[in-house]
C-alpha cells in the first residue's frame, strides 16, 4: 500500500476508535444508573427458631459494617435535662415600709412560718418584729431553715422537724457528701417539708368582756381554699377607730356606710347574718387553711352561708350596726382558735 492509501485510512481509523470509546462510556454510565435504582436485595434474615427452655438462645444476625446488612446507625448522646428555673439557694430580702409577712411570703411562694423559722433568731417568730430595712433569709421551699449543732444527726433532725432524713440529704442545695454524709456544726441546711412550734404570736384567748370580740358558731361548709395571702378588705388602708391589742382582738377599718367590703382571701362563708354579741350583721369566712377572717357591723351583707367567694369579691358593704358608733369595718383574723394581728397579714 503506497503512501497516499494509508493516509485515506487513518481517518476511518480514528472514527472507529471513537465510536468504540463513545459505546463503552454510554453502557458504563447506563449501568451505574440501574445500579442506583436497583440496589442489591440485602440478604434475608432467616427467622429463629424456638429454642427449648433452658438452651442459650441465639443471638441476631449481624448488622454491622461488613455484614451485608443495611441498617441504620444511630448515635446516642447522652445528656440530662436539669431544670434551670429550680432555685436551691437562700435568697435575702431587705423589708420595705409597707410589706407583711404574708405579702412577702406570698412573693416568694413559701409559707409565713418558713419565712418566720428561717429568720426566728431576728424576729423570734413573731411578725410584729419586722422592721424597715430588716434583711430576710428566705429559703427557696418550705420547710426549717436549720443550723447543724454539736451532736445533731440526719436521723434526729429529722425526727425533730418530723421531716424525711433522705430528704434532707438528697436536698441539692444542701450539698452532702453521700458517700460520706458529714455535716460540719455551724454550717446551715435545709429541711424540706419540715414543721416545729412557733413562738405563740397569736393571741390564743377566748374573747369576754371588751375585747370587743365574741365566740361565732360557724356551719360545716366546703368550698374553696384561700391563696395563703390577704388583701385590705375595705377601699381605705388606715384606722377610723381601735387598732389590735389585748383589749380590741381586731382594727376598725375607715368605712363610710355603703362602702364595699371585700372578701380578705378566698374561702367559703361560714356565718352570714345578724348576732346578738355586738358585731351587729357579720361575716366569717373559713379560709381552709386554718385561718378565719371576719368583717363586722356591715350596713349589708350579700353573701349567704356555705357560699364560696373569692379573694377581692364584694361581700356586703360597711356600717353601724351592733355595738358601734360610727360606719366603720371592724375586721378580725383567727386562726386554730386565737387571734392574729391583723397588721401581719395585710400588705
Amino acid at each position: 500500500m503506497n503512501f497516499i492509501g494509508r493516509i485515506s485510512k487513518t481517518p476511518r481509523l480514528f472514527s472507529g476508535i471513537s465510536w468504540g470509546i463513545t459505546a463503552l462510556i454510554v453502557v458504563t454510565l447506563v449501568g451505574f444508573t440501574l445500579w442506583r435504582i436497583f440496589p442489591k436485595p440485602a440478604p434475608t434474615v432467616p427467622e429463629s427458631t424456638p429454642t427449648e427452655p433452658g438452651s442459650p438462645a441465639s443471638l441476631p444476625a449481624a448488622t454491622g459494617p461488613g455484614s451485608g446488612v443495611q441498617a441504620i446507625v444511630r448515635h446516642v448522646a447522652l445528656k440530662t435535662a436539669i431544670d434551670q428555673t429550680v432555685s436551691y439557694t437562700i435568697s435575702h430580702y431587705t423589708i420595705q415600709r409597707g410589706d407583711a409577712l404574708f405579702s412577702i411570703a406570698k412573693e416568694y411562694n413559701i409559707k409565713p412560718e418558713t419565712l418566720l423559722w428561717a429568720n426566728s433568731k431576728v424576729l423570734q417568730d413573731n411578725p410584729d418584729n419586722l422592721r424597715v430595712g430588716l434583711a430576710l433569709d428566705v429559703p427557696p421551699t418550705d420547710g426549717v431553715y436549720y443550723q447543724w449543732q454539736e451532736g445533731d444527726t440526719l436521723d434526729s433532725i429529722a425526727k425533730k422537724f418530723k421531716a424525711s432524713a433522705d430528704d434532707i440529704l438528697n436536698w441539692p442545695g444542701n450539698d452532702i457528701d453521700l458517700a460520706d454524709p458529714v455535716i460540719t456544726p455551724g454550717a446551715y441546711v435545709m429541711v424540706p417539708g419540715g414543721k416545729r412550734e412557733l413562738v405563740d404570736w397569736i393571741v390564743p384567748v377566748v374573747a369576754r368582756g371588751r375585747s370587743g370580740t365574741s365566740s361565732l358558731g360557724s356551719a360545716s361548709c366546703d368550698g374553696p381554699l384561700g391563696t395563703g395571702g390577704f388583701i385590705w378588705p375595705a377601699g381605705s388602708h388606715y384606722l377610723s377607730g381601735y387598732d389590735f391589742s389585748s383589749t380590741h382582738l381586731g382594727i376598725d377599718i375607715a368605712a363610710g356606710s355603703g362602702a364595699p367590703v371585700y372578701a380578705s382571701d378566698s374561702g367559703v362563708v361560714v356565718v352570714a347574718g345578724w348576732n346578738s354579741s355586738g358585731y351587729g350583721n357579720v361575716i366569717m369566712i373559713d379560709h381552709g387553711n386554718g385561718y378565719l377572717t371576719v368583717y363586722g357591723h356591715l350596713n349589708q351583707v350579700n353573701v349567704g352561708l356555705c357560699q364560696g367567694v373569692t379573694q377581692g369579691q364584694v361581700i356586703g358593704q360597711a356600717g353601724s350596726t351592733g355595738n358601734s358608733t360610727g360606719a366603720h369595718l371592724h375586721f378580725e383574723v383567727r386562726r386554730n382558735g386565737g387571734y392574729v394581728n391583723p397588721w401581719n397579714v395585710l400588705p
